[in-house]
């Protein structure tokens, strides 16, 4: 009886052979070769489940995408400051998870203010992330600009999670920073 390919689980493989090479040597150095050699494959293997270096960045972009949102799908909470706490500092690469997955990220956002395709989903990821976190932000104070502090914690949550990259904050500082600026937040309504 021939082998089932499952042809899904092969471009996953593929995509998180993509991640690595970016994680670990930045988003110039993706090729169809490295790609190949990270996930022990030859350029053959990658060239049928994508035709273009273009085409594996995207298909990347979507998996890192899924594996965020999974992992934040995955943080809950009936205290709805609690929650917003927590779903803040998931999004700092502060757990093992978030740490191989922040420099993915970092490289798919520079690399959006020159990319329109990759700008788009972002811009509405964005979009949906700021909309959730005034919906938490309302729920605990009431009142207020909750949009526009919803805007102030993202944009304060994507910088920090930078500084925590290149080393300039600790973990433990992070942390603190988090719940100061939370704490502000709430209670400015």
């Amino acid at each position: 009886m021939p082998k089932q390919v499952d042809h899904d689980e092969r471009r996953r493989q593929l995509g998180a052979a993509v991640c690595r090479v970016i994680a670990t040597r930045g988003l110039e150095a993706v090729s169809l070769r490295h790609v190949a050699a990270e996930a022990g494959v030859s350029m053959g293997r990658v060239q049928h489940y994508f035709a273009t270096k273009d085409e594996l960045l995207m298909f990347a972009f979507e998996l890192i995408s899924e594996r965020v949102a999974a992992r934040l799908g995955e943080v809950h909470s009936d205290d709805p400051a609690t929650y917003l706490r927590a779903i803040l500092l998931e999004l700092l690469p502060l757990s093992p998870a978030a740490r191989a997955e922040a420099p993915v990220l970092a490289a798919f956002l520079a690399q959006a203010v020159v990319e329109p395709r990759l700008g788009e989903p972002l811009r509405q990821g964005n979009g949906q992330m700021v909309a959730w976190l005034a919906g938490m932000i309302t729920a605990v104070r009431g009142s207020g600009d909750a949009e526009f502090d919803a805007m102030v914690l993202l944009a304060f949550v994507d910088g920090l999670m930078l500084q925590v990259l290149v080393g300039q904050v600790s973990a433990e500082v992070a942390e603190r920073l988090v719940d100061h600026q939370l704490r502000r937040v709430l209670t400015a309504g």
